[in-house]
C-alpha cells in the first residue's frame, strides 16, 4: 500500500500546507473590516460609562457634548450593556428607515418587567404581530383622524371649562392692579389629565364638575406622574443584571407599588363600565369613550394570549401617560419661552385677535389658520424636545450603520435634543426663532419624516399620538391666550432647567400673571 503522502498529488499536498495561513489571513482582514462605533474612553469595569453620565443631571447634554468630541455615533458601556448613541439626521434616517425593522425592539427593562402588564402595553411590547395588532385597533378606535374629529367636543369642552375656572378664580382672587397669580405647570397638567382622561373613561377629575374629591384627584394626577418618573430612572439591574438583586435605591420596590396603584384605579374605571353595559343590556355606542369602545369590540376575547380587560387597562393607561406628561410638558415649554420672548408673544396674540376677534370664543377650526402659533410650537418642540433622548431600542440583528458594524443585542439611544440642534441644519441652533418654520424650514414638520425634526420618533415605533397631541396642544395654547393677557411675576428670565424624567418637564413651576381679555359674558357661556 502506499503511503498517504505518495497517494497525494504534488497539488494537494501544495494545497493543504496554503489552507491554514490563507484561511488565518482571511479571518484577520476580515475582522479588521468589521469596524464598529467607537468607544468612548473612561469605562470602568463592570459598570462601564456610569461614573461618567452620573456627573450630568441632564444626561441629553452630557452625551450632546460627548457627541462632538466624538462624533454622531458611538458606543458607550451602560454597565455590561454595549449602546451605541447617534447624534445626527443621517444616522437617524438610516436607523428608522434601512434598519427599522431590526431597530423596533425594546429592551426587557426592570420597569417593563414590573409596570407594562407583562408587555400588553403598547409602547413597549415586543414587535412583532402582538404590537401590530394593537397598534391597529388603538389607531382605529382612539387615534384615527375621524376619532379625534368625533371627539373634538370633548377637548373643546374641557379646554373652555378650565378657562371658565381660571376666570372665577381671577375674580376671587384679583390684586388691586387686576392681577391674579397662577401655577401654570398645575393647571395645564390638570386641562391635559381631564382631557385625555375624558376621551378614554369619560371622566373629569379637576374642577368644578369633577367626580371625586380634589386631594383624591391630586392623588391620582401624581401616581400618574411618579408612574413617568419611575420608568424614567435607571436601575442597576438594567446595567449590570446580576446586582438586581439587590435593587439599590429601592426601584424596582417602588415601580410595583405604584404599578398596582394604578392598576387599581384603572381598574375600577374599567369595572365601572363593565356595569353601565350590564344596565344598558350591553349595548353601546362606538362614538363613546375609549373603554366603551374597546369593551364593544374585545370583551371577553382572548387576544395573543392576553384577557381583554388586560389589553383594555394596559391602553387605556398608557394613552392617558402619554396623552398627559408630554402634552403638559410641551405647553409648559411653549408657554415659558413665549413669556421669556414678549416679542414672539406679541405676535401670536395679534394673530389670534386677528382671525378670532374677542367677540366670540376659539374653536378648534380656527386653531388651523393661526400659522405663527404652529410655528412657535414646532420651535418648542426643536428646542424641548418632550422626550430628549429616544426610548431605547435594541438590536435584533447585526447591522450596519453609516460606515459601522452593529451587533445584535447592541441598544440604541437616538439623541433627539441633538438632532434638532445641529448647528449644520439650524443657523443659531440654540436660540428660539419660530420664524425659521415660515420661511427656511417652513416645509419641515414633527411627524417623522423628516429626521432633522423628530421629537415624536420616527419609523414604526413613532408615537401614534402625534396629531391628538399637536391638536390639542394648539387648542388649549390658543384658548389660553385669547382669554387672559399673561405676564411673568418679575423682570428675572423664566428658570429653563430641565429635569431628569423620562419626560422633559421643567423643575420650577411656572408661576404667571393672568387678567381677562374678553367680555364676562364670554368666559360665563363657556
Amino acid at each position: 500500500m502506499e503511503s498517504l503522502q505518495t497517494a497525494l498529488s504534488p497539488l494537494t499536498v501544495a494545497v493543504l500546507v496554503l489552507i491554514p495561513p490563507f484561511l488565518y489571513l482571511f479571518l484577520v482582514l476580515h475582522r479588521t473590516r468589521i469596524k464598529e462605533p467607537p468607544t468612548i474612553p473612561g469605562a470602568w469595569p463592570i459598570i462601564g460609562h456610569l461614573p461618567l453620565l452620573a456627573r450630568s443631571p441632564a444626561t441629553h447634554y452630557l452625551l450632546g457634548t460627548l457627541a462632538d468630541h466624538h462624533g454622531p455615533i458611538f458606543s458607550i458601556n451602560i454597565g455590561t450593556v454595549k449602546t451605541v448613541v447617534i447624534s445626527n439626521w443621517e444616522m437617524a434616517k438610516e436607523c428608522f428607515t434601512t434598519n427599522d425593522v431590526a431597530v423596533s425592539y425594546r429592551p426587557y427593562l426592570v420597569a417593563c418587567q414590573n409596570m407594562t402588564y407583562n408587555l400588553a402595553m403598547l409602547g413597549f411590547a415586543p414587535y412583532g404581530q402582538f404590537w401590530r395588532d394593537m397598534r391597529k385597533n388603538v389607531a382605529f378606535v382612539f387615534l384615527a383622524d375621524h376619532r379625534i374629529d368625533a371627539l373634538s367636543h370633548v377637548r373643546i369642552s374641557e379646554v373652555r371649562t378650565s378657562a371658565k375656572e381660571l376666570y372665577h378664580k381671577w375674580k376671587r382672587g384679583k390684586t388691586e392692579k387686576d392681577f391674579f397669580t397662577v401655577d401654570m405647570t398645575q393647571w395645564l397638567k390638570e386641562v391635559a389629565f381631564n382631557v385625555v382622561l375624558r376621551m378614554v373613561a369619560g371622566k373629569r377629575y379637576f374642577g368644578e364638575e369633577a367626580v371625586v374629591e380634589v386631594e383624591e384627584a391630586r392623588i391620582c394626577l401624581a401616581t400618574f406622574k411618579e408612574y413617568m418618573r419611575l420608568f424614567g430612572v435607571f436601575t442597576i439591574g438594567d446595567a449590570v443584571p446580576w446586582l438586581r438583586r439587590f435593587d439599590f435605591g429601592g426601584h424596582e420596590k417602588a415601580m410595583r407599588e405604584n404599578f398596582k396603584q394604578l392598576d387599581a384605579v384603572v381598574g375600577e374605571w374599567l369595572e365601572e363600565h363593565k356595569r353601565k353595559r350590564k344596565l344598558d343590556g350591553e349595548k353601546g355606542e362606538k362614538g363613546g369613550d375609549f373603554m366603551e369602545s374597546m369593551l364593544l369590540e374585545f370583551d371577553g376575547t382572548n387576544i395573543h394570549g392576553f384577557d381583554s380587560d388586560t389589553i383594555i387597562k394596559a391602553t387605556a393607561m398608557a394613552l392617558i401617560l402619554g396623552g398627559t406628561d408630554t402634552s403638559s410638558a410641551s405647553n409648559i415649554w411653549t408657554l415659558s419661552l413665549l413669556l421669556n420672548n414678549p416679542g414672539t408673544l406679541k405676535k401670536v396674540m395679534e394673530e389670534i385677535d386677528t382671525h378670532i376677534g374677542k367677540e366670540r370664543l376659539v374653536t378648534e377650526s380656527d386653531t388651523n389658520k393661526l400659522v405663527y402659533l404652529h410655528a412657535v410650537v414646532k420651535e418648542s418642540l426643536r428646542l424641548y424636545p418632550p422626550t430628549p433622548l429616544n426610548a431605547p431600542r435594541e438590536f435584533r440583528e447585526d447591522c450596519k450603520l453609516g460606515e459601522y458594524h452593529v451587533k445584535k443585542g447592541t441598544r440604541l439611544i437616538t439623541n433627539l435634543w441633538k438632532i434638532q440642534t445641529d448647528p449644520k441644519i439650524w443657523p443659531e441652533p440654540l436660540e428660539f426663532k419660530p420664524e425659521r418654520f415660515l420661511t427656511t424650514h417652513k416645509d419641515v414638520d414633527v411627524k417623522g419624516k423628516h429626521f432633522e425634526l423628530i421629537p415624536f420618533g420616527s419609523g414604526r415605533r413613532i408615537c401614534p399620538g402625534v396629531t391628538f397631541g399637536l391638536r390639542t396642544s394648539y387648542l388649549t395654547l390658543a384658548n389660553f391666550l385669547h382669554c387672559f393677557h399673561v405676564s411673568k411675576p418679575s423682570t428675572e428670565p423664566i428658570d429653563m432647567t430641565s429635569a431628569v424624567e423620562l419626560t422633559n418637564v421643567k423643575v420650577t413651576p411656572l408661576q404667571v400673571l393672568i387678567k381677562p381679555r374678553l367680555a364676562p359674558s364670554l368666559y360665563e357661556s363657556m
